[in-house]
């Protein structure tokens, strides 16, 4: 089987999906492009920012991508590329897509207010509060795994960690260029991309050379920080950024593929059972990001609908940013297939090695046929995945600031909790312990378990507010069913392991958030049943 026709099919099928289940999607939710947004009706030049399009569409893809959608195809890649290859374009297309959509436009349509709050008005408050505890723990897990990725990444790279380090400077001036001093945006953004490749060249020639442990507690003070701060001065300029960093690796890369063309090696389909489990659920919850993502739900109703311009913008920068990560995902598993079973094996298992090696060197080695040293293109994708990963970080940790915010600060009396430094303090600081608790192979499973669970809870809820419309709701009801069949076997699975194994943390995490969702999925349903809805 030839990769090159494996990358043109999958993004040929986007394309496809992009233009004709789009425009359902924009019937479905009756999109009107005149309607004010929250960005302008709630401006307060904090979080309510009305962003343009390309700029919004940089930070919400920036913010959704991280390592995500290349550690998930590559530890599944165990069960044979044709499984992991439908799951991404199917999901994406059908489940990912559509619960991004949803989650953006819902806000929205309810003031720009996250997703638990649209789950108060249509559930109730116990609902509500559910939710909230289940997404608290859920970032908690986020903001961990992703500390890992990007402090063993820095560690193992330190040219990644410098231009970073640069990065986060160019993003501050970005921000004040175009909002401050209302600078041009083609003029900044042209000036910002080419900064932005200097720092990269720059950070080869001054890496910085921390340990993992030194890392780790830089990251930590670094996401307090940025989870505070304004959103135009840092989160939006340096996602919009970012993003071409990650343009440039998938357009590269493509190309890289399409002009070698190698083979792919890995057996098509795996035996059911390998190392991780058995793929039915586990297939569906390794490969998360990609396919469909909890976390995504939380972005768009956190931050994104809190910038859209136009409710018209929500296609490109919702479903479009979607079908992106699918395209990337598609290509991590690629750098993957291409790999003989037992490189693969060795690869992943090696010490410094991982999904992120995996992807850095097969992407290397595809960008090296279009004539740029194998090395330098090796270097470069590590240090756009990382710069990734450390924007789902800070991301990650505003949002759980904002989670933490809304469940204290309706209590009388605990005002000083809800505060946004407490609130980032306590959040930064629960996921520091997990973080130190254990290893990255057993967080990923509960993270992805976790994170699948949410988004199947997030279609569970735009079902039941548009069976309260008197709308059908097939195209959201039928994914939900699915991925709760899905999640609720992986976790439950996984809260035995870990109590087998006496990780106690981990245990308590998933039995809490097993049992959260169980009492709010009795609550949903109780409220779907009094609506009466339409079934298809």
């Amino acid at each position: 089987m030839s990769a090159s026709i494996l990358i043109i099919a999958a993004i040929l099928f986007f394309i496809a999906g992009y233009i004709l289940y789009g425009k359902f999607l924009i019937r479905k939710f009756q999109i009107d492009p005149a309607a004010p947004t929250p960005a302008h009706t709630e401006q307060d030049g904090v979080d309510f920012v009305p962003a343009r399009t390309p700029v919004l569409l940089g930070h919400h893809f920036a913010s959704i991508a991280g390592a995500g959608p290349i550690l998930g195809p590559v530890y599944a890649a165990v069960f044979g590329w044709v499984p992991v290859f439908l799951w991404i374009v199917i999901g994406s297309i059908f489940f990912g897509g559509v619960h991004d959509f949803a989650s953006v436009i819902a806000s929205v349509r309810h003031g720009g207010r996250s997703i638990g709050e649209v789950i108060e008005h249509y559930i109730g408050r116990s609902g509500k509060r559910l939710f909230l505890i289940f997404t608290w723990l859920m970032l908690i897990l986020v903001i961990a795994v992703f500390a890992k990725a990007v402090a063993s990444t820095f560690a193992r790279e330190p040219a990644a960690a410098s231009s970073s380090v640069m990065f986060i400077g160019l993003a501050v001036l970005f921000g004040l260029s175009v909002y401050r001093l209302h600078l041009p945006l083609w003029a900044v953004t042209a000036a910002g991309v080419l900064l932005l490749f200097t720092c990269v060249y720059l950070g080869i020639l001054l890496p910085v050379s921390l340990g993992f442990s030194w890392w780790i507690y830089i990251l930590f003070v670094y996401v307090c920080i940025a989870s505070v701060t304004p959103v135009w001065i840092l989160l939006q300029p340096r996602d919009f950024l970012n993003s071409f960093l990650l343009y440039f690796v998938l357009i590269a890369g493509v190309a890289g593929i399409v002009v070698s063309n190698p083979r792919i090696e890995f057996p098509a389909i795996a035996p059911f059972t390998a190392d991780i489990g058995p793929m039915f659920p586990i297939l569906f919850v390794t490969v998360a990001c990609g396919a469909i993502s909890g976390f995504h739900s939380l972005v768009a109703s956190g931050t994104t609908s809190k910038q859209l311009d136009n409710e018209a913008d929500v296609t490109p920068v919702a479903y479009g940013s979607m079908l992106i990560e699918g395209v990337l995902a598609v290509l991590a598993l690629i750098t993957a297939a291409v790999l003989l079973k037992g490189d693969y094996t060795q690869l992943l298992k090696a010490e410094g090695g991982g999904p992120i090696t995996i992807f850095s060197n097969g992407v290397g080695g595809f960008i090296a046929s279009l004539g740029i040293p194998r090395k330098a293109a090796a270097v470069f994708a590590a240090l756009a995945i990382s710069a990734f990963a450390l924007t789902s970080l800070d991301t990650a940790t505003r949002l759980g600031r904002f989670i933490f915010q809304e469940f204290t600060g309706g209590v009388p009396g605990r005002s000083v909790i809800a505060n946004r430094y407490v609130a980032t303090g306590v959040t930064a600081a629960t996921a520091f312990v997990f973080t130190i608790s254990g290893t990255g192979s057993s967080l990923w499973p509960l993270f992805g378990s976790a994170n699948q669970l949410l988004a199947a809870i997030v279609l569970l809820a735009v079902t039941v507010w548009f069976a309260k419309l008197k709308r059908k709701n097939g195209f959201v009801k039928y994914p939900m069913f699915f991925m709760f069949a899905v999640t609720l076997t992986a976790l439950g699975s996984l809260v035995l392991d870990n109590l087998a194994a006496g990780n106690y943390l981990l245990f308590g995490a998933g039995i809490t958030l097993l049992a959260v969702a169980l009492v709010l999925i009795v609550e949903a349903v109780r409220c779907l049943r009094a609506t009466g809805e339409p079934g298809g």
